[in-house]
């Protein structure tokens, strides 16, 4: 399997925590690479950056197979959890949330929320986790929003034969983001990304021509 065809499936902040991690998936039979998340185009324009340094790759098909184990681990040392633990302090309201926004939680502490949950009469069956997890996926599937200003910086640049435009323009064009059940799709909308492939396409005119106008005019 081509490597560019792999997701990422985590990321963390030491090169320790992704080995380990990396150890357990290939006594499984994962195959997994191990990057540092410094993609051109696997990033949004809206504010969220990527703050960790080191992922965790692996192909799509192996995503179930991957949280399952990481999950029965999980579920393992929920059993002897310390009754200090975070979690115990949290809302109804909130420990939904931890199931709701999975992808922001580890799996121990979703393991945990979802056993907190029923331990208070809350109804947390399979088919309500399935449920959940389906409609984070459509959240976090939708294009993100807010690129007007974007779009206008890279037409701009674009037009003044900036390297910059063909940056904006080709991220907006090709950008992409990893859902958590490894699927890739556009970071953007399809408006949006026609506009970033215009803005790509005139500064791959106009930059060339600046270069050489401006070297024909050098004394």
């Amino acid at each position: 399997m081509d490597e560019e065809e792999f997701s990422i499936f985590r990321r963390f902040s030491t090169l320790e925590q992704a080995l380990e991690l990396q150890d357990q998936l290939e006594a499984e039979g994962i195959q997994t690479i191990i990057a540092d998340n410094v993609p051109p185009v696997d990033i949004n324009f809206g504010g969220s950056t990527l703050n960790n340094e080191i992922e965790i790759r692996i192909a799509p098909d192996d995503f179930q197979k991957a949280e399952e184990l990481l999950l029965q681990q999980a579920e393992n040392l929920v059993d002897n959890v310390d009754p200090e633990h975070y979690l115990f302090d949290f809302s109804t309201e909130e420990l939904y949330e931890v199931l709701i926004k999975y992808d922001e939680w580890s799996e121990f502490d979703y393991t945990l929320a979802a056993q907190l949950l029923e331990k208070r009469g809350e109804q947390v069956d399979e088919q309500t986790l399935t449920r959940l997890k389906k409609e984070r996926i459509n959240e976090l599937a939708r294009p993100e929003k807010g690129q007007k200003g974007w779009i206008i910086a890279g037409y701009i640049f674009a037009i003044l034969g900036g390297f910059l435009g063909l940056i904006i323009g080709y991220a907006l064009w090709k950008s992409k983001k990893t859902l958590p059940d490894g699927d890739k799709v556009p970071s953007y909308s399809e408006n949006d990304q026609k506009h970033g492939q215009y803005i790509f396409l005139i500064g791959m005119i106009v930059l060339p021509i600046s270069i050489l106008s401006k070297a024909f005019l050098m004394p």
